[in-house]
């Protein structure tokens, strides 16, 4: 069996074809499929089929099989999503390497970061955009590490349900893509995303994923029925989006951030609270501004984008762009 590791994981969209994912997310799986037409990404299609007891049990690859025969897309390559605390995003100084070698050097430079020993992991890395107005030449690496047996039995659990998995992907190299559909040259764009797990930060420019940062606070949080509990998130919240901010700016002085982008639910009110308390244009995100939704109806609604986000993201690595 063939496993599909991170190869080709971080490579730029070529904006041709169609891309395919199943997405475990929650309590059920997402479907998405998307191509582009005269470059703009449209949605052929997207479903999310809740599957009793996913979150506990996981899915099976009887209830994986069955999704797949219902959405009747025939015999294509697929990708999918590692959930957070599936695997690590560790930033570190590039070892003087050649490319090639690189994800071999690495090991060393991070065997100390791991829960597990170093030769159990999985690994692919890309370059960190490094600060073009500084006269530091070291460079930065982000490394994605996930245990190798995490993924041979994602990569099983797949090939039971008779899904050829092309590459397996993050959500902050989902998120970049979405992002990139946003951003204006020159500048560098912020997007924060929520879902049931809790928020991603990202910061991006020119298609490039800068800085990405977790941030513990779930949709259910936002939604909290005590208000002083939901007060006590958006204060955590706002901090930490204030001291990302502030030091994204120290790290890429070249780069002003244009806005701040925000999926998640209208009814957290959250967008409003951060455009009165941030020094920066905040807006809701919303996908039907980037990508045509004709084809995907359920998507229209505020909520569901917020949770296909991901899985959207993940959509748009087409074809050719895994190793």
């Amino acid at each position: 069996m063939k496993i599909p590791f991170f190869s080709g994981l971080f490579k730029k969209s070529r904006r041709s074809g169609a891309g395919f994912v199943v997405a475990i997310s929650g309590n059920g799986v997402h479907f998405a499929q998307v191509k582009y037409l005269a470059g703009r990404p449209q949605v052929v299609a997207y479903a999310y089929h809740q599957v009793a007891g996913a979150k506990s049990a996981g899915v099976s690859s009887a209830a994986l099989e069955k999704i797949r025969k219902g959405m009747k897309v025939g015999d294509v390559e697929f990708s999918t999503l590692l959930a957070p605390g599936e695997y690590q995003l560790l930033p570190v100084e590039a070892p003087n390497v050649p490319q090639n070698e690189m994800k071999s050097a690495v090991r060393w430079s991070i065997k100390d970061m791991l829960s597990y020993h170093v030769d159990d992991a999985t690994l692919d890395v890309f370059n960190i955009p490094a600060n073009q107005t500084s006269g530091d030449r070291k460079k930065s690496i982000y490394v994605v590490a996930a245990p190798n047996e995490l993924i041979r039995k994602r990569s099983e659990l797949f090939e039971r349900a008779h899904i050829h998995l092309r590459v397996i992907d993050i959500p902050e190299m989902a998120q970049r893509n979405i992002a990139a559909l946003y951003e204006q040259d020159g500048r560098a764009l912020a997007l924060l995303a929520f879902d049931e797990s809790g928020g991603l930060l990202t910061f991006t420019s020119g298609g490039e994923l800068y800085l990405a940062r977790r941030i513990e606070i779930s949709i259910g949080q936002l939604q909290d029925a005590n208000e002083a509990l939901r007060q006590q998130y958006f204060d955590r919240l706002e901090l930490e989006i204030q001291r990302s901010i502030d030091h994204f700016d120290r790290q890429y002085s070249h780069l002003t951030v244009q806005r701040l982008l925000v999926s998640v639910p209208a009814n957290t009110g959250l967008v409003e609270k951060l455009a009165r308390s941030l020094e920066l244009k905040v807006e809701r995100l919303d996908l039907s501004e980037v990508m045509d939704l004709s084809d995907a109806p359920g998507l229209t609604g505020d909520e569901t984008q917020v949770y296909a986000l991901h899985a959207l993201g993940a959509a748009l690595r087409l074809e050719g762009e895994a190793a």
